[in-house]
């Protein structure tokens, strides 16, 4: 069916008025779409073709000179027009080889008409076939969609959206996916489907990030129209048709697009199914989190991972906390919000091969993630994946939902599902810390809190003592002369007693840092930057930035 919904060189040279005319050159670029007839008889055509012209002339540019040839041709190939048909005997008796091998190596079509011929009769006849076959192809491409319907109306059948692309296209119809199996219309041996996976798999980390369609080379004879499948935002698998020329027809693009939002619709729709299924993993966070649960076998049984031949499986828990409007919002847009992102981040899990649970707990969600333990690099690829997750919930939320904030904090792996609650613990941790420590903002794993490990351990009675003794002096006159020596004094430590450096960083006159310095030095004493008093109020400084603004007074 293709065959008759698009109309390229082939089919032009199979009309009636080109009987006599031959094709001298291109002959790969046959399967070029032509969409318009121009007869142009101009030395510089390039500004007034646009692509899928196909163009005819008597070759007057061809008089002067094989360079202005060239120049004409170079810049009508970068236009990807169709085509150049030129006719012999009114203006010219030949084509120099220069211009044949420039044709040939971009595999631009050159058709000669060795006698004169009636150009207008060409488009006149071209023109009315375009325009009848325009309304041939859209009725056919409604036919195509109203079919495509009534598959989503009837069951989530991804197959079969694609056995109906195979069934219009009469081409192979392969569907790459990074979180299931891939599929062949119609099927295919065993060694072409490893190459088809082979390619894949080489160029999926370019595919991931393409939002179009795209047109990959996999050898001389066969070309990849490949179409991202997308769902919020994020593109998980590809529908591909396999074509034997570089230019896909825009009918062949139309019915790729379709195909991919109807399987981007399935999928949703499938997400969101599961999404109501697996709400009873609820019940077995919880018992993770009150240590109901007394035997590990028993605990991987009920997340359902699957046994392993020598191997273990590497645990984290983690949290993602939004920071929802809910004046703006309303319950409902905020359920309705929540519902998506739960099915966005289950897709994403799935993407990134990650066993998981999920609960949702009013503005936080709840992650517990595991991954085959390996080798030595399979944390790490752990929290890479994590951190892809993160990222991809960040676009979508940038792209969708706008001004939605949302906080995330995972702690440390663990080679046991029953000891995850403390991951839970210190995921809690993070998050506390990237609210009010604006360096940390951005901090997302509780093996990066360095030094504020230490500090959130210590119990908040003996910090606050500890801040008090240490910086309560400074805290008690910044509140009654507003000098911010708290800051300055932060500051100068940072870059190790660059005053040069302290005063720009606090956009203020060196002198005043001076007056600065020595009201330190007079609370403080002389000896606040020897080495032991400055370690005791660099980590005061930390513990007053961890705690906020709202301990001041119980330190001071």
């Amino acid at each position: 069916m293709v065959e008759e919904m698009s109309f390229c060189i082939k089919d032009v040279l199979k009309r009636p008025l080109f009987h006599r005319a031959a094709l001298i050159a291109g002959e790969k670029g046959i399967y070029r779409e032509v969409r318009w007839v121009h007869i142009l008889e101009i030395t510089h055509a390039a500004p007034y073709v646009s692509k899928n012209d196909l163009i005819l002339t008597t070759g007057l540019w061809l008089k002067r000179s094989v360079e202005s040839g060239l120049d004409y041709m170079l810049p009508i190939i970068d236009h990807e027009t169709a085509g150049l048909c030129i006719e012999f005997g009114t203006t010219i008796d030949q084509i120099p080889e220069k211009i044949i091998e420039l044709c040939n190596k971009y595999d631009f079509p050159l058709i000669l008409f060795r006698q004169p011929v009636r150009f207008e009769e060409i488009t006149q006849d071209i023109h009315s076939f375009l325009i009848n076959r325009h309304f041939e192809v859209m009725k056919n491409l409604e036919r195509f969609s109203r079919k495509q319907q009534q598959i989503i109306l009837q069951s989530t059948d991804i197959p079969a959206v694609l056995r109906l692309l195979h069934t219009y296209t009469s081409s192979q119809v392969v569907y790459l996916s990074s979180t299931e199996m891939n599929k062949f219309y119609p099927e295919v041996d065993k060694k072409s489907a490893e190459q088809f996976s082979a390619f894949y798999k080489e160029k999926k980390n370019d595919l991931i990030s393409l939002r179009e369609a795209s047109v990959l080379k996999m050898d001389d004879c066969r070309f990849f129209l490949i179409q991202p499948v997308v769902c919020f935002g994020q593109v998980f698998s590809h529908v591909g048709i396999i074509l034997p020329q570089s230019h896909p027809t825009e009918y062949m693009m139309l019915l790729s697009d379709y195909t991919a939002k109807a399987v981007a619709t399935l999928l949703l729709r499938t997400q969101f199914l599961e999404e109501k299924i697996l709400r009873n993993q609820n019940e077995l966070i919880q018992d993770i989190l009150s240590r109901r649960i007394e035997s590990e076998e028993q605990a991987q049984m009920r997340m359902g991972l699957p046994e392993l031949n020598g191997e273990n499986y590497l645990f984290i828990g983690g949290i993602i906390e939004f920071e929802h409007d809910v004046t703006e919002a309303g319950p409902e847009q905020m359920e309705a919000m929540n519902q998506d992102i739960l099915v966005l981040i289950r897709s994403l899990l799935k993407k990134y091969r990650m066993y998981h649970l999920i609960m949702m707990k009013s503005n936080q969600i709840y992650l517990l993630c595991a991954k085959e333990t390996l080798n030595g690099e399979s944390a790490i690829l752990l929290k890479d994946n994590i951190r892809a997750l993160i990222e991809g919930l960040k676009k979508y939320i940038e792209q969708v939902l706008g001004r939605l904030a949302f906080h995330a904090g995972f702690g440390k792996t663990s080679q046991k599902l029953l000891e995850t609650w403390r991951s839970f613990n210190e995921a809690c941790q993070v998050i506390e810390l990237s609210k009010t420590v604006p360096s940390m903002k951005h901090c997302c794993f509780y093996d990066d809190l360095g030094i504020y490990q230490l500090l959130k351990a210590v119990p908040q009675p003996f910090l606050i003592t500890f801040i008090s003794d240490q910086l309560g002096s400074l805290i008690a006159y910044d509140g009654k002369h507003h000098l911010n020596l708290i800051k300055t004094l932060d500051v100068y430590f940072r870059n190790m007693g660059s005053k040069g450096e302290t005063a720009r960083q606090l956009f203020i006159h060196r002198q005043t840092l001076y007056n600065r310095l020595e009201k330190l030095a007079d609370l403080l004493g002389d000896n606040f930057f020897e080495p032991q008093r400055r370690y005791c109020l660099e980590m005061a400084l930390l513990g007053y930035e961890m705690l906020g603004s709202g301990h001041s007074e119980k330190i001071t």
